[in-house]
């Protein structure tokens, strides 16, 4: 007897119908029960979003499909917190909330769901909606950035939606969203320090902006800039501190300065304690009025 997802996650029920486990066992330090009669072995570490995610798909089966930050994982475009709850979306009465569960009920057309692993997920932009409706503008573009940017197709689409479901509650928001999300922005951190700039009254910088260099025919993508001040903004994340990345960084950023270019460097630090100092100090960089604080 076959048990699906076993040894990742699986139905306890037919873990110990199947003979692999006793229900002794799954009570015992071994395993962690994740939802009803959903179990998965413990690890080294707590159960990650796109195990729950795995979880609560065999959950709700044919009754639901994963969706919001979980279905985002799920295809390959993170962009939520690693402790968010999973949701699922379905269109009947079914599915109970357990804790670490949000059950969503709305209608969902065929053609807007997808299989990932053999979980049924919402696909990439019904995910990208569903985000854009209910979170914040900022999070929003990012869940929308990242989507966009992994399933290559462009944020405007997603006003179809507001045609097939015109009173769905947090349509407005995703017009708000559309007018700054951009599917060329590289990473969740990159499209936040993006915001971060617009939010505060800046000028829009350029997306993956290309500088070339004919002699050399070699070319750099810059996360965000300002061609018309030579201003370039670079978010460091982790790949950058590896030591690959640190040689790589370094030739690229001389090439850069020699040809006129200045860069301002940015990590997640920054992003989330110095918001006020990045604007001050990419407004002087490009030559913009600064604007009073905003509390």
């Amino acid at each position: 007897m076959g048990v699906t997802g076993w040894p990742e996650v699986f139905r306890g029920s037919e873990a110990v119908a199947a003979g692999l486990v006793t229900w002794g066992r799954l009570r015992g330090p071994r395993f962690v029960r994740l939802f009803p009669d959903v179990y998965a072995p413990v690890g080294e570490h707590p159960p990650d979003l796109a195990l729950r995610a795995r979880a609560a798909g065999l959950l709700v089966g044919e009754r639901g499909a994963v969706s919001g930050w979980a279905a985002a994982e799920l295809l390959g475009a993170s962009c939520g917190p690693r402790d968010a709850p999973v949701e699922v979306t379905t269109t009947g009465l079914r599915v109970r909330e357990h804790p670490g569960l949000v059950v969503r009920r709305e209608r969902i057309a065929p053609g807007e769901l997808t299989s990932v692993g053999g979980v049924r997920v919402t696909g990439a932009l019904r995910t990208a909606y569903g985000l854009a409706r209910r979170l914040d503008l900022v999070e929003g573009v990012v869940a929308v950035d990242r989507l966009a940017n992994r399933h290559r197709f462009p944020p405007d689409l997603l006003l179809n939606f507001l045609t097939h479901y015109p009173r769905a509650i947090g349509n407005p928001r995703v017009i708000d969203v559309l007018a700054h999300a951009n599917p060329y922005s590289g990473s969740p951190m990159e499209s936040r320090l993006r915001m971060l700039l617009e939010l505060a009254g800046l000028p829009r910088p350029r997306v993956q902006w290309v500088v070339q260099d004919p002699a050399a025919r070699t070319a750099v993508w810059l996360d965000l800039a300002y061609p018309h001040a030579k201003v370039a903004i670079e978010y460091e994340g982790g790949e950058h501190t590896t030591p690959e990345g640190v040689l790589r960084d370094a030739a690229r950023y001389t090439r850069l300065v020699s040809r006129g270019w200045r860069i301002l460097r940015y990590t997640r630090f920054d992003v989330r304690d110095g918001a006020q100092r990045i604007v001050e100090e990419v407004g002087r960089a490009i030559g913009a009025p600064l604007l009073p604080e905003r509390h």
